[in-house]
């Protein structure tokens, strides 16, 4: 992995995500998104017992979140959020760092993620962690007007 210079980031507490939290998450996954995942699609998460957490700073504020559907030998990161109040501080690469973790506990050895390709502010901090840019998924995610963006797919090995 490329070192990755970053701010500090605020003091920060990391734990499993929990329905409870699902208030907290949908009001940032509106601010944070044009088409937002759904309530739905967190409680199925959830449900399937799929890896998870929230990031908490300063007073409880969530600061991010982030949840991953394991397979054989990889895990696939579906949703990874920073609060846009608290992005540009470095906690992308918390959490990364956490779900990178989450791998190695695991037992998996590889990360798989999809990024919209207008996104080039995360797409850069994905390939300065080491993520490489390894396809394409042709109008894989929607956009309000009803038409489609494609997805970069992105994958990262995971030593030991």
């Amino acid at each position: 992995m490329n070192a990755i210079v970053q701010p500090d980031p605020p003091a920060w507490e990391a734990a499993g995500m929990r329905l409870p939290d699902l208030t907290e998450v949908m009001a940032v996954e509106r601010q944070a998104y044009p088409v937002p995942w759904t309530h739905g699609n967190f409680v199925d998460s959830l449900a399937a017992g799929y890896p998870s957490e929230v990031l908490r700073g300063p007073r409880a504020a969530l600061l991010g979140y982030w949840v991953a559907m394991p397979g054989v030998d990889e895990l696939h990161l579906l949703n990874i959020t920073v609060a846009p109040a608290w992005q540009g501080r470095g906690l992308a690469v918390v959490m990364l760092d956490r779900i990178v973790s989450a791998c190695r506990q695991r037992g998996l050895s590889q990360l798989w993620l999809e990024v919209r390709v207008s996104n080039a502010r995360a797409r850069d901090v994905y390939l300065r962690y080491g993520f490489a840019e390894v396809g394409r998924r042709r109008a894989y995610y929607p956009v309000p007007q009803g038409a489609r963006e494609d997805a970069v797919l992105m994958s990262l090995m995971v030593a030991g």
